[in-house]
């Protein structure tokens, strides 16, 4: 930890805190332009744990039944951030009840009690922006049968988060941060009444932020899945604002969610959700739907890569392969050595996943999340693709040693679609280049594909024959894994030839594999945000050693011909999401 570091941090905390205190000076507003739709969406059945007095916030559960949510000792900066972004009020409005509003009614003015006079670790840009969304989506949920000097205190208290936002948002980390703080700022400036100046200084800004943070393409630096929804969607709230006072969406802004859109579909498996990459998870049900929806872009077929993932779909079968270099620099943060890993969905349920991010259950299990072997794809002898450096200021490890070359093309064969990638992760140490060609078949029932390990060049040679002798001529170990949804009930068929796979729907996949490497069904996890702790299920793996200067391993993944009649009938009715 440098101390450059460590004082730009304090340097920051202590302005926020200044400039939270500045903000009690001044006036406080009286009330809305018009009543405020609600645009956030929560879930019903996280309401209903919370109206009960469970908080799982950040992967931890505290109950709180007799305990307010203010006086409970936050046991992670994380659950800390969750209950000062006050996302969980889109929950407590989704039950809608009398419950559930005097709940939320007790938190919010709680809050007002014990922090609205600028004090605590709510007052960052990011989680402010977050918190005055809610409290304006929600305005009328809250509001139902408060006395005057409730309303007071509310609106005084939005008009001086307000106030801080338009000093402070230049603070908020660029991404999905600063995005969070800027469309707060512009959604509480236009619906306030007296702060209407301030929003076309924070539009001008999100503009900026649109051309500097979203490439031509539609895609974030991070790359991360889930980020760029949830950057989607702030775009597509504050352009539905504007919308309703009669105001048009500044060009940057619409150009963005134009690009954008094509990009989250092609992110976006069979079942509607999400491809959980580089920390990012499955996204919240019906949001993407709903931002789409709101958009207002109409689907059109993307060609090449979106955010540097390729698509493969046919039939209700969707793939989704990482095929770019993970993120670098400061977007690096949540960044995973995925390259070539894939993912694999089969109507409504996915089959082939990667563990997923382990953030919310502690730093042992983000570090495992990150790695290679965590994902479906190929691992040489227990190495990453890319390598995890010691933690900086943020307490972040950055990869390095990561994948620079990742040729890939696209192709229309006689009997599907064909994907072919490559990347040069473990050249420096083993002189070897992973490549991987998938092909989907037209009708969706087969996914043929092959594993190529080799060396590229002379160079490439040289250091494979140093790998090989330092291995005693025993060859470079590699694993090939393919981890399983928990949903799926894995079997090694007898002789260990073939792994049969029943999905909940009906169907039922088998892997096959061409005899030069041994076949395992192992214990995995799947990390999945909102649970208390990581969820069990299966790996297929297949072992070998590279001997050559060459090696094919070809598997196969499809469908068993017996299940066709029940999964027409189980997916009859089913929306399809492409």
């Amino acid at each position: 930890m440098s101390n450059k570091d460590t004082m730009a941090n304090r340097w920051t905390r202590f302005q926020n805190r200044l400039y939270a205190r500045l903000s009690q000076r001044r006036k406080p507003v009286s009330g809305f332009v018009g009543e405020p739709e609600p645009r956030t969406i929560g879930a019903f059945a996280r309401g209903r744990q919370l109206v009960a007095g469970n908080l799982l916030f950040a992967g931890f559960l505290v109950e709180a039944q007799d305990t307010e949510l203010w006086d409970v000792t936050a046991p992670s900066a994380g659950f800390d951030n969750e209950r000062h972004g006050f996302a969980w009020l889109d929950d407590l409005a989704a039950v809608g009840d009398m419950r559930a509003r005097e709940k939320a009614q007790r938190w919010v003015w709680g809050w007002i009690a014990a922090h609205g006079r600028g004090h605590g670790p709510g007052w960052a840009p990011d989680l402010t922006g977050r918190r005055v969304m809610r409290w304006v989506n929600h305005s009328a949920f809250l509001l139902r049968g408060t006395d005057e000097k409730q309303r007071q205190q509310f609106f005084r208290v939005l008009s001086q988060q307000t106030w801080f936002l338009s000093k402070r948002w230049k603070a908020a980390t660029p991404g999905l941060p600063r995005f969070e703080a800027l469309a707060g700022l512009v959604q509480a400036g236009l619906a306030l009444e007296g702060l209407e100046h301030m929003a076309d200084p924070a539009l001008r800004a999100l503009a900026r932020e649109c051309d500097s943070q979203i490439d031509p393409k539609g895609g974030l630096l991070t790359r991360n899945p889930e980020e760029l929804l949830e950057v989607f969607t702030l775009l597509a709230w504050t352009s539905a604002a504007l919308s309703e006072l009669g105001r048009g969406t500044p060009g940057a802004q619409a150009g963005a969610i134009k690009r954008m859109a094509p990009t989250l579909r092609c992110l976006r498996h069979s079942d509607g959700g999400l491809a959980r990459f580089h920390g990012g998870g499955r996204g919240l049900e019906g949001r993407l739907d709903q931002a789409l929806a709101q958009s207002g872009v109409r689907p059109h077929h993307a060609t090449g890569l979106s955010m540097g993932y390729a698509r493969l779909y046919a039939a209700r079968t969707s793939v989704i392969v990482d095929a770019s270099a993970p993120p670098k620099g400061p977007a690096s943060y949540n960044a995973h050595a995925s390259t070539l890993a894939f993912e694999l969905t089969s109507g409504r349920r996915p089959l082939i996943v990667n563990c997923g991010s382990g953030e919310t259950f502690g730093a042992e299990w983000r570090r495992a999340g990150r790695a290679t072997p965590s994902h479906s794809t190929l691992c040489l002898d227990g190495y990453s693709s890319a390598r995890l450096t010691s933690p900086d200021h943020r307490g972040a490890e950055a990869l390095v040693d990561a994948p620079t070359d990742v040729p890939n093309e696209f192709e229309e064969s006689f009997e599907g679609a064909k994907f072919m990638a490559g990347h040069d992760g473990y050249s420096k140490v083993f002189g070897l280049t992973h490549a991987r060609t998938f092909e989907l078949r037209f009708d969706g029932r087969e996914l043929v594909c092959e594993d190529i390990l080799l060396t590229s060049d002379d160079r490439a040679k040289r250091q494979f024959d140093k790998a090989m002798n330092a291995s005693s001529l025993q060859g470079i170990g590699f694993d090939i894994r393919f981890h399983l949804h928990p949903d799926v009930d894995a079997a090694l068929d007898l002789g260990g030839a073939a792994v049969s796979m029943a999905l909940k729907s009906g169907e039922i996949w088998v892997f096959r594999h061409d005899g030069v490497a041994k076949l395992t069904v192992e214990p995995s996890v799947y990390l999945e945000k909102g649970r208390l702790k990581p969820r069990a299920t299966k790996q297929i793996v297949l072992s070998g050693r590279a001997m050559e200067y060459a090696t094919r391993i070809r598997w196969t993944l499809s469908k068993a011909q017996d299940t066709a009649y029940a999964v027409r009938d189980v997916h009859r009715d089913e929306p399809d999401f492409d």
